[in-house]
């Protein structure tokens, strides 16, 4: 097996080459070893105010009481998060776990389109919602089968006088709070409360039991429910500790949590990897704010961050981030998307820390390769096999294909999803017979294991490390009367590595960009919308009439 795999000679000394996915038997597990080694270390810390490892056993306790007592929520009900980076979201998902229950990450930008579906197809029977985002939910709540309404202001859990301080400010002075009327919902703290006057009973979770439903868009453009069980993160949180863990000092590291915690990355890498650690996971819960961001991180001795190249962009053109005290960063992970040299070479530089590629997908919870943390400077590869992860390049048949030739990347690992939520065709499309997981990404492997993503065997477009598909693009485009035909394409963009774009074939030659984009913003969220309308009076197409989206983008690539 070991000439099958030549990273494995490459991996950095004390790294094994397979982990142990038994030592926890779920992710409550890990939280609770935590909980044993760390009670009085802080966990999180957000806008002020950290809780330690002791609060949050605590108060998760309190909102799993509250889930199986007060709402007899069953052993693998649904329940959806939708927010930023703040303290109730750790308390809500350890809550969950501990429960039994299953978490549906939701990004708070949804419009009512996007939550509609994630809600229907999802069966989430309650939902825990930020006030800032109230309005989506009461648009699309009687579409949907959940029965429990929990809302929460971003300064609940803040001490007082600043918590009440922060709501205010929020929904008067920067007007971020749209009125809602949800008749029915409970306020998180109260949810707390009567979660107190519940014992939490002995709940038995297997490590097969669906942890998380994480959705991702499919080729397809309808976002679908990966489901990622206790045991594919348990995985992946051991493959990954077992990676960075060389530099680490147990109970004492400070990481940067600035990608959202409802994003794969940030929950595996920051939430659980640093949880095992005994770590702090320092929330941002606006890293938009660069100069706010910046400032922040200056009274933070971090130790670790993660983040997606246009976050590491971002601050290093941010005045003042090279005045911060760098002196215990030792590591930083970027993934999500490609990134750029001239992003890392600069990283480097005004750090003195390696920034480290790494790759993955939602579908691998989401860790696949990572670049050994020995690294000196960048190298453009996406890294090695993580321990107990195989990888191979395969071509359009699925024959594997010797080292150097590109095809497409093929993963297999106990970080591997189950499947996607009620999509068997779906999940059989993408993981083969014997359990390789198509990543839909065309790479090559180097003589010593190293990973190179080449290009998309989709034609997905990647905003700032979030998936945008272009078949959803064009179905939301399309629903205007005025649009004939229209294709959408990635093209490069200095902020967000990629833009999109659209190309359409007017049926009311009145039609303007600008309403173009009126209509995206009401059904898109940000990222997905179209930054470039072009109009033409055809499209390029094959001879059975398929639009040629590839012809569309080669146009616009850098030659």
């Amino acid at each position: 097996m070991t000439n099958a795999r030549p990273w494995l000679a490459q991996y950095p000394s004390g790294i094994p080459s397979e982990i142990n996915v038994d030592e926890f038997p779920s992710i409550v597990s890990v939280l609770d070893a935590a909980i044993a080694n760390y009670r009085d270390r802080p966990a999180f810390s957000n806008l002020g105010k950290t809780l330690t490892y002791g609060d949050i056993d605590r108060l998760s306790a309190q909102f799993a009481a509250y889930l199986l007592g007060e709402l007899k929520l069953k052993k693998g009900d649904r329940v959806a998060i939708m927010m930023p980076n703040c303290l109730q979201y750790p308390i809500a998902t350890f809550g969950i776990l501990r429960a039994g229950l299953t978490v549906v990450n939701t990004n708070p930008m949804y419009t009512a389109r996007e939550l509609r579906h994630q809600l229907v197809d999802s069966g989430a029977s309650v939902v825990l919602v930020m006030d800032n985002f109230g309005h989506t939910v009461q648009e699309v709540l009687a579409d949907t089968q959940v029965k429990q309404v929990i809302t929460t202001g971003l300064g609940d859990m803040l001490a007082f006088p600043k918590g009440p301080i922060v709501n205010f400010v929020l929904k008067y002075v920067k007007k971020m709070v749209p009125d809602y009327d949800i008749p029915g919902a409970i306020r998180f703290r109260d949810a707390l409360t009567l979660g107190q006057m519940h014992s939490l009973p002995d709940v038995d979770i297997e490590a097969s039991d669906i942890a998380f439903l994480q959705y991702t868009g499919g080729t397809t453009g309808v976002a679908k429910g990966a489901m990622l069980t206790h045991r594919n993160l348990v995985a992946n949180m051991q493959q990954a500790a077992a990676w960075v863990g060389g530099n680490i000092k147990m109970g004492e590291e400070i990481i940067v949590t600035a990608l959202p915690l409802y994003h794969i990355f940030a929950l595996t890498a920051n939430g659980l990897v640093f949880m095992k650690f005994g770590g702090l996971n320092y929330m941002i819960t606006n890293p938009r704010d660069m100069p706010a961001f910046v400032k922040e991180l200056k009274g933070v001795p971090f130790t670790a961050i993660t983040g997606v190249n246009t976050l590491f962009n971002g601050l290093l053109n941010t005045p003042g981030f090279d005045e911060i005290d760098f002196s215990r960063l030792h590591l930083t992970l970027g993934g999500g998307m490609a990134v750029q040299r001239s992003v890392a070479e600069r990283w480097k530089q005004v750090t003195g820390n390696t920034l480290v590629e790494a790759y993955g997908l939602t579908e691998t919870s989401p860790a696949a390769c990572i670049n050994p943390m020995t690294l000196e400077e960048y190298n453009g590869a996406i890294g090695l096999p993580i321990p107990s992860t195989d990888a191979c390049i395969k071509d359009e048949n699925g024959n594997p294909l010797p080292q150097g030739e590109v095809g497409e990347l093929c993963i297999k690992g106990p970080q591997v999803m189950k499947g996607y939520w009620q999509r068997p065709e779906e999940t059989a499309a993408v993981i083969d017979v014997d359990g390789w997981l198509h990543t839909g990404d065309m790479a090559r492997m180097d003589e010593k294991g190293f990973f190179y993503v080449v290009d998309r065997k989709k034609d997905m477009i990647l905003v700032s490390g979030f998936n945008v598909y272009p078949n959803e693009i064009e179905d939301v485009i399309a629903m205007m009367p005025g649009v004939l035909e229209v294709a959408a394409v990635g093209v490069p963009d200095e902020k967000s590595g990629e833009a999109v774009k659209v190309v359409i074939v007017k049926k009311d030659p009145s039609l303007t960009a600008e309403q173009v984009k009126a209509h995206a913003r009401e059904n898109l969220t940000g990222y997905k919308q179209p930054k470039i309308v072009e109009f033409r009076k055809e499209l390029p197409k094959t001879n059975v009439g398929k639009i040629l989206r590839r012809e569309l983008r080669d146009e616009t690539a850098p030659h």
